[in-house]
């Protein structure tokens, strides 16, 4: 994936009809975000309406690697990508936010810079805190304050895995891992048809795209593990790539 430049996002905060049933929405989606389960309606309401509501085209960057970091973000719908920017464009993926997430939640802590980079996959969706609005709402429902060093902790956890594995584990093991992981497969659901871009995979697991392709090709070649066609890899065998990833 190419370096994005930086595009502010659409707010839909302003008058029309259009603006206020977007709003009532999205503050509906926000209040059943996980960070804010438990809590009254009146509270739910009264952190829903500090939010500002703005929607990304897919491509445009949410937030970038060293910009600041006084906000955090509900994601009510659509996918982003997190990752760590480096040389020649590369990255390394650490997540995918789906809708429901709240993401960077360091900014509630520190306030320091963004330590990676927030891309909108898809056309999304988010409601955004600032950092004093956010605290000060902690401070007056202190029981929240568990929930929120869980969502840290379970981030942390994450990042940490990405790094090992691009760390110890040789690259048809971490690439089965990354497909699965974008995938969200159970063990018992079905594998669907999805189609993903050798570059980004590549980016995704700290490799080249040329290692990629080759690795690619050969779960093709041998047991039709995948379909490569035209740049993009459909997944066709989810137990053998299952297997793959078991091997570590």
């Amino acid at each position: 994936m190419n370096v994005l430049k930086y595009r502010q996002g659409r707010s839909l905060q302003g008058s029309g009809l259009k603006e206020k049933k977007a709003l009532t929405e999205a503050h509906r989606l926000l209040d059943n975000c996980v960070l804010f389960g438990g809590l009254s309606p009146d509270e739910r309401a009264a952190i829903s309406a500090r939010a500002r509501i703005r929607t990304y085209k897919p491509g445009e960057t949410v937030f970038a690697m060293g910009s600041p970091g006084d906000q955090i973000m509900a994601l009510l719908s659509g996918t982003i990508h997190i990752s760590v920017p480096f040389s020649e464009g590369k990255e390394l993926f650490l997540a995918i936010i789906q809708p429901g997430e709240i993401f960077g939640e360091l900014a509630i802590f520190d306030g320091n810079e963004r330590s990676a980079d927030a891309i909108a996959e898809t056309a999304c969706t988010l409601a955004i805190l600032d950092r004093n609005d956010i605290l000060s709402f902690f401070e007056r429902n202190p029981p929240l304050w568990p929930k929120l060093v869980k969502l840290l902790v379970q981030r942390l956890r994450q990042t940490d895995q990405v790094f090992a594995e691009v760390a110890l584990l040789q690259l048809p093991v971490r690439l089965a891992k990354t497909i699965l992981r974008i995938l969200n497969l159970g063990r018992h659901s079905e594998v669907p048809k999805t189609v993903f871009s050798q570059r980004e995979l590549a980016n995704m697991v700290g490799s080249t795209r040329e290692s990629v392709n080759k690795c690619l090709r050969n779960w093709q070649k041998h047991g039709g593990i995948v379909k490569v066609s035209k740049g993009s890899i459909i997944v066709t065998n989810r137990r053998a790539l299952e297997h793959i990833a078991d091997v570590s």
